[in-house]
């Protein structure tokens, strides 16, 4: 084993460790600051403005001890009904929400009586005690429930895994669009880009702009956001890496002003849409049942335009001249100008494809979410960098099986008992054991740095 080897396998193995630290430090700092004085309930939960409340009941009498859940809208909580039976769960605005019963702690025998439900109230498909919950003109909601006698609606484990895995597919491809814009970033500049999450938002908040604030067809905000995307990737190397590049700033310095850059993005894009979450047109349609799965025609189109996307993708890279010169940049960008590539070109290009792919990703995300939110694509950083971690450093077709890894690790994940709050947690650990046996990645090779 010569030096170059020695030497080259030290640099990636601190080029891992020191992504890795990357990644933790990203996941502390860009963390929503908590209120300093933020009111709180005997059981945790924040007060805030809104919040649903009832009793629950059996033959009259109050049940106590009985957990409840509400989930929506990127939020989820938890309470427990008093010696009175009563229980009030907050959220932090007004939306449509799961409200959830858990039977386990319910007396033996007994259900949530659907003929008692309140009026237009019914449980969610194939459950006894989820409910669909929204507020009125006010920001109190009054669900009061009757127990009966029952038999509960289970689902077996192995139609919650099917769709478990379904959403996981769903969510990875949807999360593949970005990672894949972001790995060729990478692949091409070295560039670690933290501002990648605002090109996400970026297309989320030009949908709604033009379809929703404008009242404009949605067909159109989805071409003004994807046109926008491109827009947005053009100008950021244009009026900013391109000039940064040719002064010879190093990869760390260009990583901070990315930093510097998604916090100026991310806080400007809350500047013009605000700080509560809008809703697409069209957004939460009715699911269809297939068997156990459950898919909105929404989910249908997301996961097929994103299959068509990415193989789209697969062929520029392998079949077309374009693509094997961007390739050529991403191996060896000294080579490939020595060749007569365009490096600046290419690059250009690259930015232009991941405006993009980051624009159709967020419109996705927001159906997938639901709704667009000023730091919406900040959520989705950290996912992100970990599949493209995971699938090898600067290849696209690995930051995609990255994606589906992490899609399905997060999904499935709950099922395996993860608190919902620690979901995300899992494609970490995915990172770590897959690091461990391969460090370079899955598509990685053993040659390339970092």
């Amino acid at each position: 084993m010569g030096p170059t080897t020695i030497a080259v396998r030290r640099a990636r193995t601190w080029s891992v460790a020191f992504l890795g630290i990357l990644i933790a430090l990203g996941a502390i700092l860009m963390q929503p600051p908590a209120p300093a004085s933020a009111e709180t309930t005997d059981d945790g939960q924040e007060v805030t403005d809104f919040y649903f409340a009832g009793v629950i009941t059996f033959d009259d009498e109050p049940v106590e001890g009985v957990e409840m859940t509400v989930e929506g809208n990127g939020f989820d909580g938890e309470t427990e009904t008093d010696a009175e039976g009563k229980w009030r769960l907050y959220v932090p605005e007004k939306d449509v929400y799961t409200l959830t019963v858990d039977e386990d702690t319910l007396p033996d025998g007994v259900i949530v009586d659907a003929s008692l439900l309140p009026e237009g109230m019914q449980p969610v498909a194939g459950t006894t005690a989820s409910f669909e919950v929204e507020f009125g003109l006010t920001g109190t909601k009054i669900v009061n429930l009757f127990l009966g006698e029952g038999v509960r609606d289970t689902t077996s484990f192995l139609d919650q895994l099917l769709s478990r895995i379904v959403g996981g597919l769903n969510f990875g491809l949807l999360l593949a669009l970005a990672s894949m814009g972001a790995a060729l970033i990478y692949g091409t500049t070295r560039l670690s880009n933290f501002a990648h999450g605002e090109m996400v938002t970026w297309g989320g908040v030009v949908a709604l702009i033009v379809s929703s604030f404008w009242d404009l067809p949605l067909w159109l905000g989805i071409i003004a956001a994807v046109i926008s995307g491109g827009l947005l990737g053009w100008a950021m190397d244009a009026g900013l890496w391109r000039p940064l590049r040719h002064r010879g700033l190093g990869i760390v310095q260009l990583m901070i002003v990315s930093i510097g850059l998604s916090l100026a993005l991310r806080y400007g894009l809350q500047f013009i849409i605000g700080g509560s979450t809008h809703q697409l047109i069209g957004a939460s349609p009715t699911p269809m049942e297939f068997g156990p799965i459950s898919l909105s025609y929404i989910d249908l189109i997301g996961m097929s335009a994103s299959l068509v996307i990415i193989l789209a993708m697969a062929f520029f890279l392998t079949r077309t001249r374009l693509g094997k010169a961007t390739r050529a940049v991403s191996d060896n960008p000294q080579l490939a100008a020595a060749s007569g590539i365009d490096v600046d070109r290419v690059v250009r290009i690259v930015w232009i494809i991941a405006g993009v792919l980051a624009a159709m990703s967020g419109i996705l995300w927001a159906y997938f979410r639901p709704g667009v939110k000023w730091d919406m694509g900040m959520q989705m950083l950290l996912l992100m960098f970990c599949a493209i971690t995971l699938g090898g450093l600067g290849s696209a077709l690995g930051a995609l099986i990255g994606s589906i890894i992490v899609g399905l690790a997060v999904e499935v994940s709950t099922l395996l008992g993860v608190p919902s709050d620690l979901k995300y947690g899992t494609a970490l650990v995915a990172l770590i054991v897959i690091l461990l046996v391969r460090p370079q990645g899955i598509l990685g090779r053993r040659e390339r740095l970092g």
